[in-house]
């Protein structure tokens, strides 16, 4: 055998070698997909399911893990929560990928990016691993069913409050979580479509935050900084709002500025408090959690289920928070 042959034959031997390994060790990975140190309490269960979220610190997600959490601890259901830090495409693709290779016996996810999602879930939901989306649907997919909130609706609501809040004139900028995402891309239509025959009400720019308070805040500087006319702001995810609010507060700007933000978080609800931010939609992240475990269940034990399930959405001012109050401390008595 020739030297050169020799030495082909070595690097082969060792290309196989290093293939393998890597092979072994991906395999490993997938196999031993490993529980949530949180979720071991629980030694015997019916059903192992997984929530996956846009991203796992999100306060808005946290909301829905603890309506998942409360149904899953009533049913005896094994829950895991697990999904990307941050708000990342590809992790929340490997993050189901995994769980499906892990035969769960239910995936609670997120319904993100059609082109990427769709083939994603149809591929699970065929090895008989139901699927449904929890907060954004993948309509266009083979997932079982949909709950959460009806973003088009609810966008179109937030452009009513506009309308009330500025009196049909005003000099409107949105900033949006993400110009890719469903849920976000619906509000802003909703928001927009609630706005088109009001002739004193102008859109004058939509930036997009990559669902951050900091860069909320960046973008609404910059737009006050290249668009003076501006009057009014329009947060589309949870935390555009309060990053709005902050440079708003900052610039001692309250009563020239209306903000219509997105949520019930516990910033957003002081700086309805304060006057800063006008008016916020209301979602029902814990009822979305809770309802999906009981769904998946159902699934499990052969129920129908209906498709779409959209849980309540309203406007939130001030003085529905003063009323809430006053209803819980005259309920004392």
């Amino acid at each position: 055998m020739s030297r050169s042959a020799i030495v082909a034959y070595i690097l082969g031997t060792l290309f196989f070698i290093i293939s393998c390994f890597f092979s072994i060790y991906y395999g490993y990975k997938v196999v031993t997909h490993k529980l949530p140190t949180e979720s071991n309490h629980l030694d015997k269960y019916k059903y192992h399911f997984v929530l996956v979220p846009e991203e796992q610190d999100n306060e808005y997600w946290r909301l829905v893990e603890k309506g998942a959490r409360a149904a899953a601890e009533k049913y005896d259901v094994l829950l895991e929560y697990v999904g990307p830090k941050q708000s990342n495409i590809d992790e929340h693709v490997k993050t189901i990928e995994m769980s499906a290779a892990s035969n769960v016996d239910g995936i609670l996810m997120q319904g993100l990016n059609d082109e990427q999602f769709k083939p994603l879930i149809d591929r699970v939901v065929e090895k008989k691993i139901p699927i449904i989306t929890v907060d954004t649907d993948a309509l266009n997919s083979k997932r079982i069913a949909y709950i959460g909130t009806d973003n088009y609706y609810s966008g179109y609501l937030a452009g009513k409050a506009m309308i009330e809040e500025t009196h049909g004139n005003a000099n409107v900028a949105i900033i949006t979580g993400n110009f890719y995402k469903n849920h976000q891309i619906q509000r802003v239509k909703g928001f927009q479509d609630a706005l088109k025959k009001e002739k004193g009400i102008r859109i004058i720019t939509v930036k997009e935050s990559d669902i951050s308070r900091v860069r909320a805040a960046e973008k609404t500087h910059q737009i006050l900084q290249d668009y003076p006319e501006v009057n009014a702001f329009f947060g589309t995810s949870a935390l555009d709002g309060i990053g709005i609010a902050q440079v708003v507060e900052k610039y001692q700007m309250r009563k020239s500025i209306t903000i219509i933000a997105f949520d019930t978080l516990p910033e957003t609800i002081n700086y309805i408090k304060q006057g800063i931010i006008n008016a916020t939609v209301v979602q029902e992240p814990y009822e979305m959690g809770y309802q999906s475990v009981e769904m998946m269940i159902d699934i499990k034990e052969g129920k129908k289920v209906p498709a779409i399930v959209h849980t309540n959405t309203r406007i939130m001012r001030k003085e529905d928070i003063l009323k809430s109050y006053m209803d819980r401390r005259d309920s004392r008595y």
